[in-house]
């Protein structure tokens, strides 16, 4: 219906910010390169800083928990990837994996990597993982019906989560 509104003011912040960047000439446009440099981990939802990689929230979830992992090096594909790299983003896919079950308790979990705008990728020129939390019957009618997620927690209650059992580990 024409006076249906989802209302989601918290999703501003997000959709000005590319063009605030481009405005006042800061950072590269690549989130993967441009948090983790803010050093301000809690404003920007990192996680966890690895050596060459980092965990952090994903701003705009699938569900509450879903995290990103990328390397702090800008590349583009996998075979890209150093040695050193590669090691760490699979260490912290397994540790995040174990963080989402002791904070939420999920039935399942995907993860996966989007390689290149073909293949879906929002930021194709830094490859990153996705660790999405799942659970039975997590798909509902908004989802089915209306091609909308409701999203039971703020990002800034995920994170508090999360980083409680990252410093409890």
């Amino acid at each position: 219906m024409a006076n249906d509104v989802l209302w989601a003011p918290w999703r501003l912040a997000y959709i000005e910010k590319p063009a605030e960047v481009s405005a006042t000439n800061r950072g590269t446009g690549d989130i993967f390169v441009d948090l983790p440099a803010e050093q301000d981990d809690a404003k920007n939802f990192i996680l966890f800083r690895g050596e060459v990689a980092f965990i952090m929230l994903n701003a705009f979830p699938y569900t509450n928990g879903h995290l990103l992992i990328a390397p702090y090096r800008q590349v583009a594909e996998i075979d890209l990837l150093d040695d050193q790299e590669l090691l760490e983003i699979i260490q912290l896919l397994a540790r995040a994996a174990r963080w989402l079950k002791r904070a939420y308790r999920p039935d399942g979990m995907n993860i996966g990597v989007n390689m290149g705008r073909a293949a879906g990728a929002g930021i194709p020129i830094h490859i990153h993982w996705h660790i999405v939390p799942r659970w039975n019957g997590d798909t509902n009618f908004m989802t089915a019906v209306g091609g909308v997620r409701v999203m039971p927690q703020t990002l800034e209650d995920s994170y508090a989560r999360l980083k409680a059992e990252i410093e409890n580990d």
